[in-house]
């Protein structure tokens, strides 16, 4: 492995072979790896009222892309060294929204691009009180210029459903709250 690059992200070279399904071993490969810690994303929900919290942002990847580089999101954020998930998920939903969860709902662990990004995503739904979020927020050291957007669950699934919504991590997460949200709702009914 060498570095190629050493900024925002860092890209590394790998030079690697991989066991074949037919056995043997492939020819060696040359691949770019980013490397990135691992990171949570986060659906704020508020069961009482039935509303999500989305978030609104500037996102580099999307500069060409139809819709424009603001794009319709969950919170997301890195997990800091030495830091379990659960604790990053509570803290980038304070940063993100101003909300305090109340509680954590894990739903997956996954790859966020495998192809050439090392990042894992820990996926959560939290439990907010909607009615706290609003405004501009972020982290001004970290170029954060976030704008949130507190719409009902169904909105914010025909947003999803429209392609206004274009990013994975709020299709799984929204995706996941079509199909869950009457027990989520349940189980969650009469907790603070």
């Amino acid at each position: 492995m060498s570095l190629c690059y050493q900024g925002f992200f860092r890209v590394d070279k790998l030079r690697l072979r991989h066991s074949l399904f037919a056995g043997g071993q492939s020819e060696v490969l040359v691949r770019e790896l980013v490397q990135r810690s691992d990171a949570v994303a986060v659906l704020p929900y508020d069961p009482a009222t039935d509303r999500v919290v989305l978030i609104e942002q500037f996102r580099t990847g999307a500069i060409d892309g139809p819709m424009g580089p603001w794009l319709l999101e969950i919170v997301a954020g890195l997990i800091d060294p030495g830091e379990r998930a659960e604790t990053a998920a509570m803290r980038e939903t304070r940063e993100e929204t101003g909300c305090v969860p109340v509680a954590l709902h894990h739903l997956y662990d996954y790859y966020s691009t495998p192809g050439g990004f090392k990042e894992r995503v820990s996926l959560y739904v939290a439990r907010v009180n909607a009615s706290q979020a609003g405004g501009i927020h972020g982290q001004s050291d970290e170029g954060e210029d976030i704008r949130i957007r507190v719409v009902g669950a169904d909105e914010a699934i025909g947003l999803m459903e429209s392609g206004l919504i274009a990013s994975a991590q709020p299709i799984v997460a929204l995706q996941w709250l079509r199909l869950n949200r009457a027990k989520l709702r349940a189980d969650w009914a009469g907790t603070a």
